[in-house]
């Protein structure tokens, strides 16, 4: 039926339609409501109730007109219930309660129940009214969790009003507190700034204040002082929230705490670009270095040095004195270093006794050689250990951007050019780089490139210098000499390559190669009865010292099925006394294989016999010089012989004298009680074949006694 407006003329009907109304039943009425409604006696029987008490029950009208109001309760809400009743029944009170309602099928819904008295005919009823909270319930429990879940949180949270000017503060968790050193009390109300520290971090500052002002989220790292003034590193994260109209009330900052992480990252970066004995740059950090100081100069057309600094005794230092006092001196020459240089030049550490120093923005070659000055005045003076002065020195190579070249790495090659030749040099200690110590260096480059070559190519090959006993006139051994068949220049001997193969590394894959060919010799040798024959090969200082060098000899050894005492390795007298520590522990480890060990170019320069009486060796071998010598008409040269011939027998190690040209020569040798001798009075070096006729040919060959 229509629904009309209430007007004023209307009024004359309400009379008439409140008995109508009067009329309707009380049950009906009750029904309509979207809540629970009962009537409750005293006794606790429902007298009343509408379709909805039926419903969240899952009773039936029959069941309900027979059951307790406790029934749809559990039982630990009944004593509550029945105390609520009596209240209202007795006292006239009106009361609200929370409680379970419980169906029949064991589902729970809670409720809240409001209940008064009402009067009928001399009875007291109560009057109920209930309220499902399920939804509140969920909301209260979601709101208990956030609240639970920000006081657990580590993070800082704070909660700002936006009120466009100073955003108080209103709210902050337990984490703030512990972070900032302020306890909510003292920070709720304050402007949401009043922790900055003024002068540091402008620009993320900047960046917040924008990102406020524009209502919206940003992610800052910046630095803020605690309570007790000490500075922290803050990651702020703010994020604003917006009401149902879309209008920014809030803000809700999360602070984390990342001062440990910033220092440690700080420590992280500086032990990723500095050296960690000197604390200078090391090379990641020079590059880098270097790279923007020739940045600047191309924009500002100014010079810029780089200086390359190698100490001059460095390997003696620590040979004699230890490598404590090695690691003191290069702390040492880093601190002098730097004192001589500017704080916007840098000093590195580039590896072992060498420094690279890159003077950046120089107004002028004069102003350079100024600095170099200073360095060398620095560099010169001796440095003192344990009470002793050391005399070090320091040879340097300097080149100049952009006259010596335009990229980092050319200029640091160019003065490591210039640096070798201050290293070779006599007369100075600085060297500039210049055009022809390029030629010099582009041939030095050529020879590495054909080495390379010639490892590849098959290009090398190995000759065999028998050693002969002077008592027997028996071949007893045979030294094995590498050779190289060189495209363009002939036949090359040891000395015009080794040397180079000895910096740049190529001597650890050739000295592989000639193992390898020496065993396969040997092998050979055994084959056609020459087994006890005894084949010497020379091992460089810079393959003698490898990781597992005597280890991958004697796996060599085994695969070719070599007894371990028909090898014999020859190193330089002044190679064995380089690192002694080092070398003895090789030396013994070559002992207990069962290798022999003999000592080339013995009395070649300074001999600490105590120490080669400590070695496992076998053989010392004469130097060339001293064996010359021995023809001279001056006296001198005999007597140095016999010196170091009764030196080795002393030491109960076998003499072998190589180089030996003449009949003079070698009969004085046998006078003076020398055990073998080599050289081209005997026989030159011989190609494998022809070493073999020879074994043949050649009577009474064996093994030697030792």
């Amino acid at each position: 039926m229509p629904v009309h407006p209430i007007n004023q003329a209307d009024t004359s009907d309400l009379c008439g339609e409140r008995e109508l109304i009067s009329e309707v039943a009380l049950k009906s009425l009750t029904s309509l409501g979207s809540h629970n409604f009962c009537v409750i006696n005293s006794a606790g029987s429902l007298m009343l109730w509408n379709k909805r008490v039926e419903e969240t029950s899952q009773m039936s009208a029959e069941e309900l007109l027979v059951c307790h109001v406790t029934d749809v309760f559990r039982p630990r809400d009944h004593d509550l219930l029945l105390r609520k009743m009596q209240e209202v029944l007795q006292r006239d009170a009106e009361v609200q309660l929370e409680a379970d309602l419980v169906a029949k099928d064991g589902h729970a819904t809670p409720y809240l129940f409001s209940a008064s008295r009402f009067a009928c005919e001399g009875k007291y009823y109560i009057f109920c009214m209930g309220m499902d909270i399920s939804r509140r319930r969920a909301d209260e429990k979601a709101l208990r969790l956030r609240d639970r879940a920000l006081h657990a949180t580590s993070n800082g949270i704070v909660i700002t009003r936006c009120d466009g000017v100073n955003n108080p503060i209103e709210y902050v968790n337990p984490a703030f507190e512990q972070i900032t050193g302020y306890t909510a009390a003292e920070a709720i109300g304050l402007d949401s700034r009043f922790m900055a520290a003024p002068g540091l971090d402008e620009v993320e500052r900047g960046q917040l204040r924008e990102a406020i002002r524009e209502r919206r989220e940003i992610n800052v790292v910046f630095r803020n002082r605690r309570k007790n003034g000490e500075l922290f590193w803050n990651d702020l994260a703010i994020t604003p929230v917006r009401a149902e109209s879309g209008e920014v009330t809030h803000f809700i900052g999360v602070i984390n705490d990342v001062t440990a992480l910033k220092q440690r990252t700080s420590h992280l970066e500086h032990e990723v670009n500095h050296d960690p004995l000197t604390g200078l740059a090391n090379r990641n950090l020079l590059w880098d270095r270097l790279e923007q100081a020739l940045h600047t100069a191309q924009r500002n057309k100014t010079l810029v040095a780089i200086i390359l600094v190698d100490l001059n005794k460095f390997k003696q230092i620590n040979d004699t004195l230890g490598h404590e006092a090695g690691d003191e001196v290069l702390k040492m020459a880093a601190r002098r270093l730097q004192s001589a240089v500017r704080e916007s030049d840098t000093v590195a550490r580039l590896s072992g006794d060498e420094f690279v120093l890159v003077l950046a923005d120089q107004p002028s070659l004069r102003f350079t050689l100024r600095m170099v000055d200073r360095l060398c005045a620095a560099m010169g003076k001796p440095m003192v250990f344990d009470g002793k002065d050391i005399a070090v020195g320091a040879s340097m190579g300097v080149s100049i951007f952009p006259h010596d070249g335009v990229t980092a790495f050319d200029l640091v090659r160019a003065a490591d050019v210039a640096m070798y030749h201050a290293k070779t040099s006599t007369d100075k200690e600085v060297h500039f780089f210049s055009a022809d110590m390029r030629s010099s260096t582009e041939a030095r480059q050529k020879l590495e490139c054909d080495m390379r070559h010639a490892l590849a190519d098959n290009e090398l090959f190995m000759l065999y210098q028998p050693k002969w006993s002077l008592r027997s006139g028996a071949v007893v051994g045979v030294e094995a000499l590498l050779r190289w068949r060189h495209p363009e220049l002939g036949v090359l001997l040891p000395t015009a390559f080794l040397g180079d193969a000895e910096e740049n590394g190529l001597i650890v894959p050739l000295g592989r190669w000639a193992l390898e060919h020496a065993c396969a010799a040997l092998q050979r040798l055994a084959a056609l009865g020459h087994g006890e024959l005894p084949l010497s090969v020379n091992a460089s200082y810079r393959e003698f010292i490898q990781d597992n060098y005597i280890a991958n000899v004697g796996n060599t050894l085994r695969k070719y099925g070599i007894a371990p005492r028909n090898f014999e390795l020859e190193l330089r007298e002044e190679h064995l006394t380089r690192n002694p520590h080092l070398c003895r522990e090789v030396a013994l480890a070559a002992r207990d294989l069962g290798i022999r060990l003999a000592v080339d170019d013995f009395g070649a320069g300074a001999s600490n016999l105590v120490y080669l009486q400590s070695m496992p060796i076998q053989h010392l071998k004469l130097t060339r010089a001293s064996i010359r010598e021995i023809g001279s008409q001056a006296g001198t040269g005999k007597q140095l012989a016999k010196t170091l011939i009764d030196i080795a027998h002393n030491m109960s190690i076998e003499v072998i004298a190589e180089g030996v040209e003449t009949e003079a020569q070698r009969d004085l040798l046998i006078a003076y009680g020398c055990d073998q001798a080599q050289g081209h009075i005997f026989s030159a070096p011989l190609t494998q074949p022809a070493l073999e006729h020879l074994l043949a040919a050649a009577p009474g060959h064996g093994a030697m006694r030792s």
